[in-house]
């Protein structure tokens, strides 16, 4: 099961999971309506690191990227899902927009994000390089999105 960190601690966190000769993987998300897309990255996520830690957008960031409406479950929900899933092991909320500064921080061996980006398309990309985290693109299940399944609900109770 997984844990909630502050995010004050987690850089020492991470430090001494290094240390012990560990790796530790990172990806970041607002994960608000879990689907199979979700489950099925999360899996991939972690089978590249001993430890998977998920950089978790909080509330005030879910409002600032998606909007007014958004997020549907708040923070503590997603990350009590994320945290019962067998391959999160570490959840870690942020304000920014971006993961940008606490990916900085903590300096994972390797970072994924969707293959809808690139590393010439990729907002961290100076930071992985300056850390020489090597960066791993997952593909997206066809279909599968948060967005698409609020739509869907929507459309059903109109």
């Amino acid at each position: 099961m997984g844990q909630v960190i502050n995010r004050k601690h987690i850089a020492d966190f991470v430090k001494k999971i290094h240390e012990s000769g560990k790796t530790v993987v990172a990806t970041n998300g607002c994960f608000d309506i879990l689907h199979v897309g979700h489950v099925r990255y999360l899996q991939k996520t972690k089978s590249f690191a001993d430890y998977s830690i998920i950089l978790l957008n909080s509330d005030k960031s879910v409002k600032s990227i998606k909007g007014p409406d958004r997020p549907i479950n708040n923070e503590q929900d997603r990350a009590e899902v994320l945290c019962a899933m067998s391959c999160v092991d570490y959840v870690v909320l942020f304000d920014e927009d971006s993961p940008a500064e606490l990916l900085d921080e903590i300096k994972p061996d390797v970072y994924t994000k969707g293959a809808d980006y690139s590393m010439e398309t990729l907002p961290e990309a100076d930071i992985m390089r300056k850390n020489n985290t090597r960066v791993e693109f997952i593909t997206f299940v066809e279909g599968k999105s948060t967005t698409k399944t609020i739509n869907k609900i929507n459309n059903l109770i109109k």
